[in-house]
């Protein structure tokens, strides 16, 4: 897990100029940019990723199929196939991004740890088995398949939610409702 330099955003996420290492800004509290890639299958399931047991934020929870900052002066689909690569070991262009929408979250997730992140958000198709995933274990310790029914009644269960990352509500129903409008 590396300390990369990403560029500062303000409250409405525009660039400021400032560039700071990601962990001056979420000890600072200062908002940036990060990407979201949700993958699903075209029988409705969700690929999730496992957080690693030794993440600072998180560990041990399902989340996201693939997350990151944006590195500074790097763009969001840039950032996304990066990200991608690193953390599942897929190659994928551009084409097979399908961009949903910026996301604003604010978390605490632990004491001095503030994190204002605009997530830039944005749907694949997974066309490979997940066997065949090449997780990159300092972040993923391991990846399933979740059909969107099943993991939509998970979150709304207070004791299975307690085993995913803790996005808001309205964040969970954006994404499950825009894979679901792609399956129709």
């Amino acid at each position: 897990m590396t300390d990369e330099l990403i560029d500062i955003l303000n409250e409405i996420g525009k660039f400021t100029g400032e560039v700071r290492l990601k962990s001056e800004a979420h000890r600072l509290g200062l908002y940036h940019a990060s990407v979201h890639i949700w993958f699903y299958t075209k029988n409705g399931e969700v690929l999730l990723q496992k957080r690693a047991y030794n993440k600072d934020t998180y560990p041990d929870l399902w989340d996201v199929s693939v997350a990151g900052h944006i590195e500074a002066g790097e763009t969001p689909e840039n950032a996304a196939i990066r990200e991608i690569k690193e953390e599942i070991g897929l190659s994928i262009s551009k084409m097979n991004l399908d961009f949903i929408g910026i996301y604003l979250s604010k978390k605490i997730p632990k004491p001095n740890l503030y994190d204002n992140e605009f997530h830039h958000i944005y749907l694949s198709h997974l066309e490979v088995p997940i066997t065949s995933l090449l997780l990159q274990k300092e972040e993923v310790s391991d990846t399933t398949l979740t059909h969107h029914n099943l993991l939509k009644e998970h979150l709304q269960d207070s004791l299975q939610s307690k085993i995913y990352v803790p996005h808001d509500d309205s964040y969970y129903n954006l994404i499950l409702n825009k894979i679901i409008n792609r399956l129709q």
